[in-house]
């Protein structure tokens, strides 16, 4: 049983689980507020529950640092975004009890991002963050915090849906400098990461069968991928194999130094060809656009992307206006042959009569 008794005016209490002995100050000096803490505390050990106590030690400093190590014991590739969500959430919760991080507590996080200018999917990812450090902490043995807290999401509508038509890529292309030129061919040919291509060994390159491989952890879904390449695609590399700097083994590369940021390059070649507001990203929506269009099937264009779930893949597959205006088009082209009589159709070619196309 527990007993309760003061120290400098306050009340304390003391309890027993499993034989060791717990020390609570009530945090008041009425004795009736520490006899409730003390009724509490028994009913959550009868219940075979732990202590609350113990959970009150557990501040977010600790989830933090347990959820880094996860990233970091599962290799996961975006430990360096994930160490940025900590530090933004640490400007706010940090030395905060687990407890004390409440629905209110995270809505006023959200205010005061956005106050910063920061956009929704910013914020989302950094709440992303500190939804995952309650469940692994939920998921410890012995669990470090008893109840995970509602963490309200916001609505993302600045999802970006950017693609170069072909002569936008032209024109970009032309105005990079030289040792890019074959970077953005890649990208607009293939869809593929920029991390990917800048990683791009000449190891993983076949030229006599025109095939680039990608093994297994070298892509961010973890899967090996095979590329053939179509003719133009082909022919750049030749070019590139030709020019290969010995002891470089990146097939872009400046000066035989791996390509790191190209930023500024970009923003040039963009304000040059007069294409605004585009991403180099933005290949890979234009590539994939590209491949629906000639009529690639879609399970086949995820492979050569590297997508891994349908629904990541749809978001790419952007529809243009053109898109739309073929689709009217093909709409009125039906309806036309509703309302052609068979003798019109038979006059027009549409339809063959029976015995013609028997005699054919």
């Amino acid at each position: 049983m527990g007993t309760l008794y003061r120290r400098n005016k306050v009340y304390w209490i003391k309890y027993f689980r499993n034989g060791k002995p717990y020390y609570e100050s009530s945090h008041s000096r009425k004795k009736e507020v520490a006899k409730q803490r003390l009724k509490e505390r028994e009913g959550e050990i009868a219940k075979g529950q732990l202590p609350g106590i113990c959970f009150e030690k557990i501040r977010f400093d600790e989830l933090a640092e347990d959820f880094l190590t996860d990233y970091r014991i599962n290799t996961r590739k975006s430990l360096d975004k994930a160490k940025r969500s900590v530090k933004c959430l640490k400007r706010i919760f940090q030395g905060m009890r687990a407890t004390e991080i409440t629905t209110a507590n995270v809505k006023s996080y959200i205010e005061k991002r956005m106050e910063q200018g920061f956009s929704n999917a910013s914020i989302n990812r950094e709440l992303s963050a500190l939804k995952r450090m309650f469940h692994l902490g939920a998921r410890c043995t012995p669990p470090k915090v008893r109840q995970i807290p509602f963490i309200p999401m916001m609505k993302e509508s600045n999802v970006r849906k950017g693609f170069f038509e072909h002569d936008q890529f032209q024109a970009i292309k032309n105005a990079l400098p030289e040792e890019l030129k074959p970077l953005a061919i890649f990208a607009y040919h293939t869809g593929w990461r920029k991390g990917e291509i800048l990683k791009l060994t000449w190891d993983k390159v076949d030229m006599k069968q025109g095939i680039v491989r990608l093994d297994p952890g070298e892509t961010k879904n973890d899967e090996a991928r095979t590329l053939y390449m179509d003719e133009e695609l082909w022919k750049e590399m030749r070019m590139l194999h030709s020019k290969r700097r010995l002891g470089c083994p990146y097939v872009f590369h400046r000066n035989g130094m791996p390509v790191r940021d190209f930023r500024d390059s970009w923003d040039s070649a963009c304000a040059q060809a007069k294409v605004h507001g585009r991403f180099f990203h933005d290949f890979r929506r234009t590539a994939i656009r590209n491949m629906v269009r000639a009529a690639v099937p879609e399970r086949v264009a995820m492979k050569i992307s590297g997508h891994k779930t349908r629904s990541v893949f749809d978001r790419y597959n952007i529809v243009s206006d053109e898109d739309l205006r073929e689709a009217a088009k093909r709409h009125q082209a039906y309806l036309e042959r509703q309302v052609v009589s068979p003798t019109e159709a038979v006059e027009k070619g549409q339809i063959i009569p029976l015995k013609q196309a028997q005699n054919e």
